[in-house]
């Protein structure tokens, strides 16, 4: 390939969806630079779960990602015969007089179980997760303490004319700069580069408050075993009740429960504010006084475990962005895009926040491969086919991620009891949580590829 031809892309952000996605260039030979604001690789939060469908898409960004998850994801039950299945049931309702110690209340109650397919439903520290998948990458791809400040459009962008051939400029914080044909934002829930897209001073380019507060912490796993019993420790649950709930899985090997619990925040939280605070266990315990034994005994674990903090739920909710890649008017003419949380963060009430942006990953690096097989053969111009490339992207990507944003904050509202249309019947909550499931776990892979090829070339025609 000619260096007229050589495509780059620089991609904005090392957490786990911008890895993943550099992974998956790397392995179409496509030319990419990873550039992280952090002064070391990490990865915020707690527990993590790939749905089996996430981790077919895994699997054919990079075939060693799937690997990955194997290597430190950890069975869900007994090790000897895995528990394949999410389970829901009332945490809330008890008699007081007869139910003192955990486990009794929930005797007689319906256990609804959802089949999330063979090894559908494996939880792992997303850290630990992150670390399997940056010993894959190769030397001189990640690029740490780059905190983006701007980036220049050439002139050829901004008045239409032209190639497509001159790169666009990014300038660090640090006086730094360097080039690339594309730039991709998988910068979190904060991205630099959604904000340069849509204006800083824009609703859209920010996340907003949810008013749900999530405690989160790990409790050794033989702590969990004696107060809740072994079957319950190591096997996910989901409580409902009214206004708040609280779910728990193993992981790291079983050796550790996760637990979070979400209840209401009726104050604001500044974005300036770190989004993790220290927490203190007032505001949890009272949320939870009136539960029943068992929830009211993991809450005590909770309480007590060591760096137990509060995560303040933000999601994109509010303003959703209107698309994934900058059009007229707005900064990125068409070879600007976003990705991941960036485009599309979520509350964590579906727990698939990091799937769908694997579905992106995956969209992504199918697209970028046509395109650069166009550019190499010398049968499309570099510009109008990188940029067909993206708007295919958001084409696609947009309205089933957005649908996720939606159905997080209402799925909530199922499980808090204040749903409508199921209140605190736990059987209509339970049909309502698997028909918007089953919609995440079930999604057509390949129908995906097929609409991807179609608004490719609809879009390459058109431009």
């Amino acid at each position: 390939m000619s260096e007229t031809n050589e495509v780059s892309v620089a991609i904005i952000g090392s957490g786990i969806i911008g890895s993943v996605l550099a992974l998956g260039l790397i392995r179409r030979n496509i030319k990419v630079q990873v550039y992280e604001q952090a002064r070391s690789l990490r990865e915020i939060g707690a527990g993590i779960a790939f749905t089996a469908n996430a981790r077919r898409c895994l699997g054919l960004i990079d075939p060693r990602l799937d690997d990955c998850v194997t290597a430190v994801g950890t069975v869900n039950g007994d090790p000897a015969r895995p528990n394949n299945h999410m389970q829901f049931i009332d945490g809330y309702t008890h008699d007081p007089v007869k139910h003192h110690l955990p486990g009794e209340d929930l005797a007689g109650k319906t256990l609804y179980k959802l089949h999330a397919g063979p090894r559908g439903f494996e939880g792992c520290h997303r850290a630990h997760f992150l670390e399997e998948v940056m010993k894959l990458m190769p030397e001189d791809v990640v690029h740490l303490s780059k905190r983006l400040d701007v980036y220049h459009l050439p002139p050829e962008d901004r008045d239409g004319s032209g190639s497509g051939n001159e790169k666009i400029k990014l300038v660090f914080c640090d006086g730094s700069t360097a080039d690339a044909d594309i730039v991709i934002g998988c910068d979190g829930i904060k991205s630099r580069v959604r904000g340069l897209l849509f204006g800083t001073d824009n609703p859209i380019s920010h996340p907003h408050y949810t008013h749900k507060v999530a405690y989160r912490g790990l409790i050794p796993m033989h702590l969990a075993m004696e107060r809740l019993g072994t079957y319950r420790a190591l096997n996910q649950h989901m409580y409902g009740g009214p206004n708040a709930h609280l779910l728990h899985f193993p992981v790291a090997g079983q050796k550790l429960l996760n637990v979070v619990a979400f209840v209401n925040d009726p104050e604001e939280w500044p974005l300036d504010r770190n989004m993790t605070q220290p927490a203190t266990a007032g505001g949890l315990q009272s949320a939870f006084s009136e539960w029943g034994p068992t929830v009211r005994a993991i809450v005590d674990l909770l309480t007590k475990s060591q760096g137990m903090d509060k995560w303040a739920v933000f999601d994109h909710f509010d303003h959703p962005a209107p698309r994934y890649v900058g059009g007229k008017g707005e900064g990125g003419m068409g070879r600007v895009c976003i990705a991941g949380d960036a485009a599309h963060a979520s509350a964590p009430h579906h727990g698939a926040g990091a799937g769908i942006g694997v579905e992106d990953a995956l969209a992504l690096s199918i697209l970028l491969e046509k395109a650069v097989g166009d550019i190499k053969s010398g049968s499309r111009s570099k510009g109008t086919t990188l940029g067909a490339a993206l708007q295919a992207f958001s084409n696609v990507r947009h309205e089933r991620s957005q649908w996720l944003v939606r159905s997080s904050r209402e799925v909530c509202e199922t499980y808090e009891w204040i749903n409508p249309e199921c209140g605190g019947d736990m059987a209509k909550g339970f049909e309502d949580v698997k028909e918007r499931s089953h919609k995440i776990w079930y999604f057509d892979i390949e129908g995906m590829v097929e609409e991807l090829t179609r608004e490719y070339h609809t879009e390459f025609q058109n431009s």
